[in-house]
């Protein structure tokens, strides 16, 4: 029993000195991302949605999907607070096209999360927000093609919330508030990831996740698109497990696929997704999404 004891203390101990030095690393980048991304939901959230609201009288064609991911990424919303906001935007005329690349861009980033990612190196930063950017261009551009005449989305039922949660008269109070919300939405899936990622470091061999997720073989690529879908719950829980294993012999592209099925798959997406858009293009979406993410993460292994 003395022995059981013992074994179990050395195995805190390691577990907690991985904990611990990750938490240090990345733990600046959180507490960033949560300043940045809160003011940017309190004080430019509706300029960001003026902007795209008044690109619906432009005659941009194709080109205004470029912009409409562009601010799709700088969206701080979840996708429930996005939906009822673009079912506004296609009450006023807004494109089909275009507002596929919003959600799109915006299901996939957020500046919160440009801000985690930082954590992971510049390389990985940049891949994540050019394959954003490139998800949310192409899933506007099949809209374009195969949709031009027909609807792609159902908002019935949607409406825009009349005020929201940011409403304190006090701008400071409102702004600590949405601190407040990030952090109790955030903190239990940073922490969780921080000691999945420890657990990782101890108990898995490095070896083993070369063989699966590293070099530029698409079954690595595949494995880490496969893996995103059940495994993303929190962008910012996600991070200390993709530096971790970046750190073990991660490929880039296997990184860019997990950063793009992981977002565009997680549970509380895929329910507001399907009822905008019903089961037969629900079902395209899963399929552009896989197949994207494999495609991309073969492209930037092929590149880095």
């Amino acid at each position: 029993m003395a022995d059981i004891v013992t074994v179990l203390k050395r195995e805190l101990i390691y577990i907690w000195y991985y904990f611990e030095i990750q938490f240090r690393q990345i733990c600046g980048y959180w507490i960033l991302g949560m300043l940045i991304g809160s003011f940017i939901s309190v004080f430019a959230k509706d300029r960001i949605h003026g902007i795209f609201a008044g690109m619906k009288d432009r005659k941009w064609g194709l080109f205004g999907i470029i912009p409409a991911c562009l601010l799709g990424i700088a969206s701080p919303l979840c996708m429930y607070g996005t939906i009822p906001i673009a079912a506004s935007f296609r009450k006023q005329g807004m494109r089909e096209d275009w507002l596929a690349a919003f959600m799109m861009a915006s299901i996939l980033l957020n500046p919160q999360l440009i801000i985690y990612s930082a954590a992971l190196g510049r390389t990985a930063l940049t891949v994540r927000i050019v394959t954003c950017f490139l998800c949310g261009c192409a899933a506007g551009l099949l809209v374009s093609a195969f949709y031009r005449h027909r609807d792609f989305f159902d908002f019935t039922g949607f409406e825009e919330p009349a005020g929201g949660r940011d409403v304190h008269p006090n701008l400071l109070i409102r702004y600590l508030l949405n601190v407040w919300r990030n952090v109790k939405a955030t903190g239990m899936y940073f922490l969780m990831g921080i000691l999945l990622s420890a657990l990782f470091q101890r108990y898995v061999p490095q070896n083993l996740m070369v063989h699966v997720f590293g070099g530029s073989e698409a079954f690595g690529v595949l494995m880490a698109a496969t893996i995103g879908v059940p495994l993303y719950a929190c962008g910012g829980g996600t991070i200390p497990l993709l530096q971790q294993w970046l750190w073990e012999g991660m490929s880039m592209g296997s990184a860019a696929a997990f950063m793009i099925t992981g977002p565009a798959t997680k549970i509380t997406n895929l329910g507001a997704l399907k009822i905008a858009m019903g089961w037969k293009r629900f079902a395209l979406y899963i399929l552009f999404v896989m197949l994207f993410s494999f495609l991309c993460g073969i492209a930037v292994n092929m590149i880095i």
